[in-house]
């Protein structure tokens, strides 16, 4: 019989985690080093990966690597892929975690439906499913050939319920239909993806909540009062499942999307 600290141990393993440069990539590193991976953070040209190593190869002592990847472009895509399979490391973990977000002042984003443009809806699916196809492809045989081999794709509430549009009135924030599907399809990737290369690699979902991020008084007012917890989710949140899904404590778990929503979709 195994312990739970035999279980949760990632000694030996190597995870790569896209979008790592970010709140929750930041928090998915930490935690998957304090259980003993090694890392590979992959995140967009110049971003800020040197105090984020140092802090992690110094607190944990693992071994840390980075690479920068516009993962909006198939040719930056091929590359990354290319160069992870010629180092001859393995891999053992795969956490999708990049994501195209937008801003509120992006053209064709954060608009009204009718005025959302393809371009933009073409740039979020690029990144936020066709990555994805791509990553999880191309990575498939490093994968099959690893120690519990698992992929964790983030998705989203969004991608299952749709948006409650009274939350957003009074500010510049919005939902567009390009995210939501997008985490949608993601939900589904997952599923079908699970049953294809099960069962060398087990593949599952984490479907957040919204994150305090500073937004608007009135929005996280009324986000509270539709949670049943009562608040939004903090990062700290998502280090349980992200620890569970990348461990053996979850080896019979496959083709699941977890949602970490403080109840959210319980109404």
């Amino acid at each position: 019989m195994s312990t739970i600290k035999e279980l949760m141990n990632l000694r030996g393993r190597r995870a790569l985690i896209t979008g790592a440069t970010g709140c929750l990539g930041k928090m998915m590193a930490d935690t998957l080093a304090e259980l003993g991976a090694d890392l590979v953070l992959v995140d967009r040209p110049k971003s800020d990966f040197e105090t984020l190593c140092t802090t992690l190869t110094e607190r944990w002592g693992v071994n840390v690597e980075h690479y920068f990847c516009d993962l909006e472009l198939q040719e930056q895509r091929k590359e990354l892929i290319a160069l992870l399979k010629s180092e001859g490391k393995g891999l053992n973990i795969l956490i999708n975690n990049a994501a195209f977000v937008g801003t509120s002042d992006l053209q064709g984003w954060a608009v009204p439906f009718e005025e959302q443009t393809v371009e933009t809806w073409r740039r979020a699916l690029e990144v936020n499913l066709t990555a994805i196809f791509d990553l999880c492809q191309g990575l498939m045989s490093l994968l099959k050939a690893a120690e519990g081999a698992s992929i964790i794709n983030i998705a989203s509430i969004y991608g299952v319920y749709g948006p409650d549009w009274s939350l957003y009135e009074g500010t510049s924030m919005s939902n567009p239909a390009a995210y939501g599907v997008s985490k949608g399809g993601l939900i589904q990737f997952t599923r079908w993806l699970a049953t294809t290369i099960a069962p060398s690699v087990r593949v599952n979902a984490i479907s957040p909540s919204g994150v305090f991020r500073n937004q608007p008084e009135a929005f996280v007012q009324r986000y509270k009062a539709k949670t049943p917890l009562g608040r939004m989710a903090t990062e700290d949140d998502f280090r349980g499942v992200v620890a569970y899904l990348a461990s053996d404590m979850s080896k019979y778990v496959a083709g699941q999307n977890i949602a970490v929503d403080g109840g959210w979709g319980v109404w």
